[in-house]
């Protein structure tokens, strides 16, 4: 998400009143934009550059706000401020018009056809009459580097240019010229350069050097020229210093060059738009004309207007509200989308401002509604269906595999899911065509150009990186590879694969195939032909030839096993012999692995089930509540049955029964939220009431019939453990309560175990002039309770200095090892550093 910084005085101004912190934070929420950060100026640099560079720094306070993405009306001060002021019904939406020049000629911007090698299109408008301050023409900028980086992408798609348009003179030349044809002083230079030198010169830029790619490699440089041949700008890099603004500025030429055209018009809309306000005829944009090769001629910007229709009972329904249609119409007004109802049904007609790009569906529409209704006040509900949650069966499969292999000895390697073009193919003696790989379009570094295709190099760089420790390693990996298919909407698929390997002085086939076995006897599958699996001998430039074996399971090839061919293991840089296996799992699961989840939940019998009413639920009441768990019309019955439930759907098994329509039966009312289980359990037995006859009967009693409440009308509870003799059972608590009391009397004389931790410090000087004794002097000075010093030496740095290590036994309640450091590093003029070398507990 973006975040947009705006002065906090200066945001107040613009709304006509003052918030405190917390107060435009809720603000920010209800409107579905997020306070981020309070600072100022001078605390960014500081944060970033040391307080040296923040010496002179603004200390006004910012708020950093974070916009969502595709708010591209909210990235400034002034689309903020419009769009909080009409959220709070301080203002109207504004209408934006465009308009003709009072002298009757549109600005022109020709289009030739050498655009098309490099950025085809372009629109332009004029903001006429504006009138900049600093702070307005600060927004103005900012405002073009947020759109660069958003919705323009770093200016690949659309490049932004704005110029003084008194300097110039129409009508203007888009074109491509070759980099060495083009000269002209760029922005804020002080002599001319040509194009090819400026490339050169913006490699060293911060700034413009990350921009330099998109055109560089072009045969041609595109440029725009005014009829004086004036450079404008030569897009996307840089502008030309002869048209820049300043905040003197009256009129403004705006142009957007792109390759892609949609986003240029938006780009165009945002910026007169946002701005337009300032212009002596507010909200009203002066157009301009753009000519195409072709002789085409249209006119911008388009603020285009258009409208939508939907039903008051689409947005109740997903937003979980029940409001009126004219209630809706005026939420949705109060997020800039001017709305009415139609009278016809529930229908209502929305109007889509040029300024809301992101409204493309009716559910942008019902989100608009849903914010201005106020997430916090939409009443919470229980769903009235019911889902069994369950682990996704491969992953299930994986976790299960993965202990019983590392029972097995082996310990398990997570490397990345890319790799290098290297490892995959040459390292592994194949043509990259064959492998099936995933290419990145753009990797950013050598390390990391495909998909893997095998989990094999990743094991592998894995040994290799640990080749000192001790032999044999046996290393194994479960994880997903990445595999071409046309059948697949993206043309890819993930397939969870299992790779182990076997490293030592000798190669260890026998280990790998009886690790193989041991898998297929996990997964069930006997060694044999046809329903079982078996291993037959093939050929693969990855293994030695005559020690590679392929892996069928019910005469499917799953995966192959062998020893390493010498030359794959000398390309990862390994000595020994290694063997190893991989193959896909999937295959055991049964059925495929993207089976969607929803297809275990039974929606339709869900849809049938009909929810009784009140009084058809309370007919069959018991006479008697009395329970197992105690009596159900008392707050300690209904206790115990929430606790029964906390990790059970039902009474007894894993579907409906008796036992639970018997139990339904002995709550005499609803319960309160209180009891979140048993509500949860309440309600769901509550929709069977219309099948309960022919649900499976009990098989335990949980509800206690109503003769066995005839001993006492006082007698609220059954104490189905408790004692028949009460003069027994008071004599019994006495005598325990002796025990523990004499207990706790012979405890306390017991002296009190002391925690104590043995601490060896590293005590280091400035350099090697330093008195070292003074500075042992200094050390064993520093006393506290419970602290005791021990033995002490000199161990060498280097250059001649050594350091301080000194042991010492504490008492952990006394002291601790921040408390030390502090101490000691208190005798500045010896003391540069104190580290803590070990730390035991005795």
């Amino acid at each position: 998400m973006p975040t947009v910084g705006v002065k906090r005085d200066l945001l107040f101004t613009a709304l006509g009143r003052t918030y405190t912190d917390e107060e435009f934070d809720e603000l920010c929420f209800e409107f579905g934009l997020e306070l981020d950060e309070i600072t100022s100026e001078k605390e960014i640099i500081s944060r970033e550059q040391g307080d040296t560079k923040a010496s002179g720094a603004s200390d006004v306070i910012l708020y950093k706000i974070d916009v969502p993405a595709n708010r591209y009306d909210l990235l400034c001060l002034e689309g903020l401020v419009r769009g909080l002021q009409v959220f709070k019904n301080k203002l109207e939406a504004p209408r934006y018009r465009r308009v003709s020049p009072v002298s009757g000629k549109l600005q022109r911007l020709i289009i030739t056809k050498e655009t098309a090698a490099v950025r085809p299109h372009a629109v332009a408008a004029v903001l006429r009459d504006i009138t900049f301050t600093q702070e307005r023409y600060d927004s103005f900028i900012e405002l073009q580097e947020k759109l660069h980086q958003n919705i323009c992408r770093k200016r690949s798609l659309v490049a932004i240019g704005t110029h003084d348009l008194d300097t110039i003179s129409g009508p203007f030349t888009y074109t491509a010229k070759p980099p060495g044809d083009i000269c002209f002083k760029p922005l804020n230079q002080t002599k001319e350069y040509t194009a090819t030198e400026l490339m050169s010169l913006y490699k060293a830029d911060s700034h413009l050097k990350h921009y330099l790619h998109i055109i560089e490699d072009k045969p041609v440089y595109p440029v725009i020229y005014d009829s004086n041949g004036i450079v404008l700008s030569m897009p996307p890099i840089i502008n030309g210093d002869h048209t820049k603004i300043s905040i003197q500025t009256k009129n403004v030429f705006i142009e957007c060059t792109a390759t892609d055209l949609t986003k240029a018009k938006i780009v165009l809309d945002m910026m007169v738009t946002m701005f337009s306000e300032y212009c002596s005829q507010p909200f009203t944009v002066e157009e301009a004309e753009v000519v195409y090769p072709g002789g085409k001629t249209i006119k911008y910007p388009e603020l285009a207007y258009r409208t939508e229709k939907l039903n008051g009972e689409f947005v109740n329904r997903k937003v979980g509200i029940n409001e009126s249609t004219e209630k809706i119409a005026q939420l949705l007004t109060k997020m800039c989308l001017r709305s009415k109802a139609t009278g016809v049904g529930d229908e209502i007609e929305v109007e889509i401002p040029p300024t809301r790009p992101d409204v493309i569906h009716a559910c942008d529409i019902m989100e608009d509604a849903a914010m201005a209704y106020g997430f916090n006040n939409i009443t919470r509900t229980t769903p009235r269906t019911y889902t069994v949650a369950s682990q996704f069966p491969l992953n299930k499969l994986t976790e299960l595999l993965r202990q019983d292999l590392a029972a097995a000895g082996f310990t398990e390697a997570l490397n990345f899911a890319l790799c290098s073009i290297e490892d995959v193919a040459d390292k592994l003696g194949k043509k990259i065509s064959e492998t099936r790989a995933v290419h990145i379009s753009n990797p950013k570094t050598a390390e990391f150009q495909v998909a893997r295709t095998t989990l094999l190099p990743g094991l592998l760089k894995t040994i290799a990186a640990n080749r000192k420790m001790p032999l044999p390693l046996k290393l194994f990996e479960i994880s997903d590879v990445v595999l071409k298919d046309e059948n697949k909407d993206v043309g890819a698929r993930n397939s969870r694969r299992f790779c182990a390997v076997y490293y030592n002085k000798s190669p260890g086939f026998e280990v790998i195939h009886g690790l193989m076995d041991r898998v297929m006897q996990l997964l069930e599958v006997k060694p044999a032909r046809g329903d079982g699996y078996h291993i037959q001998a093939a050929d693969d430039s990855t293994f030695f030839p005559g020690r590679c074996a392929e892996i069928f399971v019910r005469g499917k090839s799953v995966g192959r096993l062998g020893v390493l061919h010498p030359d794959v293991i000398n390309r990862f840089e390994l000595t020994m012999p290694c063997s190893a296996v991989e193959m896909d799992i999937e295959p055991f699961l049964g059925h495929t692995a993207e089976t969607t989840l929803t297809h275990d939940v039974p929606m339709q019998e869900v849809i049938k089930h009909k929810f009784p009413t009140q009084d058809e639920s309370l007919q069959a009441r018991p006479t008697s509540t009395k329970t197992v768990l105690g009596d159900m019309s008392t707050t300690a019955g209904l206790k115990a049955l929430n606790d029964f439930l906390a990790d059970k759907s039902y009474m007894e098994g894993y579907a409906a029964s008796q036992a639970d329509t018997a139990m339904f039966d002995a709550i005499p009312s609803s319960p309160s939220s209180t009891f979140c289980h048993v509500m949860r359990w309440y309600k769901h037995i509550k929709s069977f009431q219309r099948e309960r006859a022919s649900l499976p009967a009990a098989k335990s009693q949980f509800v206690l019939p109503a003769a066995t409440n005839t001993t006492s009308d006082d007698d609220d509870d059954i104490d189905l453990f408790g004692s028949d003799d009460e003069a027994e059972s008071a004599e019994a608590e006495r005598i325990k309560e002796q025990r523990l009391a004499e207990y706790a009397a012979k405890k306390s004389k017991k002296p009190a175990l002391i925690a104590k931790s043995s601490i060896l410090l590293d005590v280091k000087p400035w350099d090697d002039e330093t008195d070292m004794a003074k500075l042992e002097e200094c050390v064993r000075s520093v006393s506290m309770d419970g602290l005791l010093w021990g033995q002490s030496k000199l161990v060498p740095v280097g250059y001649g200095i050594k350091k301080l290590q000194i042991g010492c036994v504490v008492e952990d309640d006394k002291v601790g090892t921040d408390l030390l450091e502090e101490s000691i590093t208190a005798f500045e003029e010896y003391v540069q550093s104190v580290d803590v070398a070990a730390f035991n507990k005795i």
